[in-house]
Order: C-alpha cells, then sequence, then structure tokens
C-alpha cells in the first residue's frame, strides 16, 4: 500500500474532492430540517439568488429565513461551504489530471455519503445496498489505476 505521498498530485486533490461532496450533502441533510429544501437551496447558491427567488416566491414556498433555526443556519452554511471545497479541489484537480481518472474518484463521494450517513445521521443501508456501495468503490479503484 503507497503512502499519501506517492500518490498522484490529481488523486489527492480528487479524493479531498470527494471528501467535501460527500460532507455537502450530509450538511446539507442536516441544514435541511424543518424549513423547504427551494428555500434552502436558495441561502446555499448565491450567485443564482435572483432565479431562486423568483421560483420559491411564485411556488409559494416562499418563508422569512429570519425564521430559520441557528442549526438551519449553521449546517447550510457548512453545506455551502463544503460544496466551495469540493469544487475548489476538483477543478484543481481536473487541470493538472486527466478527467477519465478525476472524475471517477470524485464520485467516490457517493460510498463517503454512505458511510457519513451512517456515522453522522444513524442512517443503515441494506446488505444489497452495501453491495452496491461496494461495488462503486471497486469501480472508483479500478478506473483511477495506473495505465
Amino acid at each position: 500500500m503507497s503512502s499519501l505521498a506517492t500518490l498522484p498530485v490529481w488523486f489527492v486533490w480528487a479524493l479531498m474532492s470527494a471528501i467535501f461532496a460527500a460532507l455537502t450533502a450530509i450538511f446539507a441533510k442536516i441544514g435541511l430540517v424543518g424549513i423547504d429544501s427551494d428555500m434552502a437551496t436558495l441561502v446555499r447558491v448565491v450567485i443564482i439568488v435572483g432565479v431562486l427567488a423568483l421560483f420559491v416566491a411564485g411556488t409559494g414556498k416562499w418563508t422569512d429565513p429570519r425564521a430559520f433555526s441557528g442549526k438551519n443556519w449553521t449546517f447550510l452554511s457548512l453545506s455551502a461551504l463544503a460544496t466551495g471545497a469540493s469544487w475548489v479541489c476538483y477543478f484543481r484537480a481536473l487541470q493538472i489530471g486527466e478527467a477519465s481518472k478525476v472524475a471517477p474518484v470524485d464520485k467516490f463521494s457517493l460510498v463517503l455519503v454512505a458511510v457519513f450517513a451512517v456515522l453522522f445521521l444513524g442512517e443503515r443501508p441494506a446488505p444489497r445496498e452495501w453491495l452496491g456501495i461496494g461495488l462503486v468503490a471497486t469501480g472508483v479503484l479500478v478506473l483511477s489505476l495506473r495505465r
């Protein structure tokens, strides 16, 4: 087994991207408790504030963000920060590595979401789901190995 120092730089960046992407899902799940998911997306995605504000208002889902709990704000903020960190790592990995190798490693976030969901959300995937998660992990390893 190789140490982290001997891994290709793109792999380390792509792996960090996967970790942050997985945290995005976990933080969003916690941050969404008690509020509309479209409203939560509005808070997280500042770049498209105008479009989401019209959508949320137009669908009658607008609620006063001052009514959000501290927990909502904390975890939506953490989710937004994890998203940004994931994007920075992903684009750095893409810049210096091959997309056909970077993207599969980034999708390792699917495996990490499952593990983090067990650890932090108390979710319990069935054996069949663990098999699928294991196959994804195996696929990431196969696709990222040196040719």
